[in-house]
């Protein structure tokens, strides 16, 4: 009752929220991009399961956390606007599957924070701070477990598949459909400072992006698991605007939803984003489709669900950066 006297009183300013937003890949870049502006304390936690592309060459070469995530999430949250940022994000012409060691295909991003890490004898830890200092970050990217961690998935026909990249591309014979994901070891351990942050979290945010390869390799970690489960502040799942021709190929709403019962063992969100405009038109040769939005499969969730125009216009398989940041920031007020 003082505080609330003094605040109105006195108008001493609030608390800044804490946001912590999990998955990684370019879906939770575009949502710390829309909220890097807001008055909130930001943090993310991505996966360090990733194994293909050119972030995978640099953790095999080099015996590296795989930066892609960690890199992208970092540039996203920069307030650099100068030719520096444009170099963190810089892809050398080539192959991003070429050889490990090749400069082809690679980030120089990615890049530097392997030298930070060498430089710092392998603490990951204090390579992002001082990659953070030097991008001019708006707040936190923590990798979600500390060792050298893996997924496979089994199919809808009980076919075993061993590693991100596979995963990812559906380098993998029969149906392209995916049922579940596991780690490896299945007992890794969170970073600690990713569980701090996660405690001291006031929403937390799950997706958009890859769900079996992405989303879900964060959310299983044990640790990560009991806790967010248990967490009482309000959790978020921003569902895919396209699917993903090899893991979730056809999914609609609810098997999102399903399959994030599955893993956590309970629905564990309080409010689930949902985008209902579906106009613009997706370019045929990615073969991706819009998410539908099957209401009349989802009942029991109806009143968790928010549904809006949450697309960009221009990239149709993304969510609009502003759009998002703006619906989110709307449960905060």
């Amino acid at each position: 009752m003082l505080k609330s006297f003094f605040r109105h009183y006195l108008e001493l300013p609030t608390r800044p929220k804490n946001i912590v937003c999990l998955g990684g890949g370019i879906g939770t870049s575009q949502i710390l991009k829309g909220l890097r502006d807001f008055p909130c304390d930001l943090a993310a936690i991505v996966s360090m399961a990733d194994d293909g592309g050119s972030a995978g060459r640099l953790r095999r070469a080099f015996s590296v956390p795989p930066p892609g995530d960690l890199v992208n999430c970092l540039a996203a949250l920069s307030d650099e606007e100068s030719i520096l940022k444009k170099l963190f994000v810089y892809r050398f012409e080539g192959k991003r599957y070429g050889k490990d060691t090749d400069l082809g295909g690679q980030k120089l991003g990615n890049l530097i924070f392997v030298a930070l890490t060498n430089i710092y004898n392998g603490d990951t830890s204090r390579a992002l701070e001082e990659f953070s200092k030097i991008i001019s970050s708006k707040g936190r990217v923590l990798p979600a477990t500390i060792g050298n961690v893996n997924i496979w998935a089994l199919t809808k026909t009980d076919q075993k598949v061993y590693g991100e990249e596979k995963i990812d591309l559906g380098k993998y014979s029969g149906g392209r459909s995916l049922k579940e994901v596991f780690l490896d070891p299945p007992n890794i351990r969170a970073y600690e400072k990713t569980m701090e942050a996660l405690k001291k979290a006031d929403i937390v945010i799950v997706g958009p992006g890859d769900l079996f390869s992405t989303i879900l390799p964060v959310l299983i970690v044990p640790q990560i698991k009991r806790l967010i489960k248990r967490l009482t502040k309000q959790k978020i799942f921003i569902v895919n605007i396209a699917n993903k021709p090899f893991e979730t190929f056809g999914f609609k709403v609810s098997d999102y939803l399903h399959a994030l019962k599955k893993h956590l063992g309970g629905d564990v969100f309080d409010t689930i984003l949902v985008n209902t405009n579906q106009k613009p038109k997706i370019p045929k040769n990615l073969n991706y489709k819009y998410v539908l939005y099957d209401k009349n499969n989802l009942e029991q969730y109806q009143a968790n669900i928010v549904t809006g125009d949450l697309v960009n216009q221009e990239y149709p398989l993304y969510h609009d950066s502003d759009k998002i940041a703006k619906e989110i920031i709307n449960f905060i007020k």
